[in-house]
């Protein structure tokens, strides 16, 4: 289903879960966004998602300018929270001051408000994932099949 969901939306993450309160009031943290990429260029104002070189989790923010090299064909992007007082290049790596069109992972499409909060409850309490499992396992071993 994941890879069916990545084809359609052109997208290799066609869905995320946010976790910070950086894009308040647009989204709330545990809204699960749903992600397309597709051949119309990124505009000011749209907001991605995109994964920097070297760092884990994705980011959520909002395009505030975007600059295309006519040299080089590609499109470079200044991004930031709606929440945050600064643009975020102080997220990006040292030396680094936009987001190339190749680090954007989606643009966002719909969203979901909080149905990703169970991802962040089990991330927040790995104990819980463990709980979890073992009442889903008891349920398997004690329904019976007729």
């Amino acid at each position: 289903m994941w890879k069916g969901l990545a084809v359609v939306t052109n997208s290799e993450s066609p869905i995320v879960v946010v976790l910070s309160e950086s894009m308040e009031p647009a989204f709330q943290r545990g809204d699960l966004l749903l992600l397309s990429m597709f051949s119309n260029p990124v505009r000011v104002g749209d907001i991605c998602v995109f994964k920097i070189d070297g760092k884990v989790i994705p980011i959520v923010h909002r395009v505030l300018e975007v600059h295309d090299n006519n040299t080089d064909g590609k499109q470079y992007l200044l991004t930031k929270g709606d929440n945050n007082p600064v643009d975020d290049r102080g997220l990006y790596n040292r030396g680094q001051m936009w987001v190339s069109d190749k680090e954007v992972v989606g643009r966002v499409s719909m969203y979901m408000p909080y149905i990703g909060m169970v991802t962040i409850i089990l991330n927040d309490y790995p104990q819980l994932k463990v709980v979890l499992l073992a009442v889903m396992g008891i349920f398997v071993l004690i329904t019976k099949e007729e």
